[in-house]
């Protein structure tokens, strides 16, 4: 089982990940919605396209673009839409 873990909660868990460029990236319906936040932030790769971020709110404290996805991925990275990964002090328990 692989966990993202922020501020003492449990994110997300699944058995089952991708793993790409070093990071989890959870299937969506593993994600705890609950502590999400749409964010204006996006970026942009080269090969899997543009990226879109969650906030994470936990507690009562926020972590700023702590989750990102790609709603429209490339050819070359459908694999992981419908997939959320994470980074900002999210520690991935594997």
């Amino acid at each position: 089982m692989v966990k993202a873990v922020w501020n003492g909660a449990v994110i997300a868990e699944s058995e089952v990940t991708v793993k790409v460029e070093g990071n989890h990236y959870f299937p969506k319906s593993s994600v705890r919605t609950e502590y999400l936040e749409d964010s204006s932030h996006s970026t942009y790769c080269p090969w899997k396209g543009e990226a879109s971020y969650y906030s994470l709110r936990v507690d009562g404290l926020r972590n700023e673009n702590a989750a990102w996805y790609y709603p429209d991925p490339s050819s070359e990275a459908a694999w992981i839409r419908d997939h959320v990964a994470f980074w900002h002090g999210v520690r991935i328990e594997a």
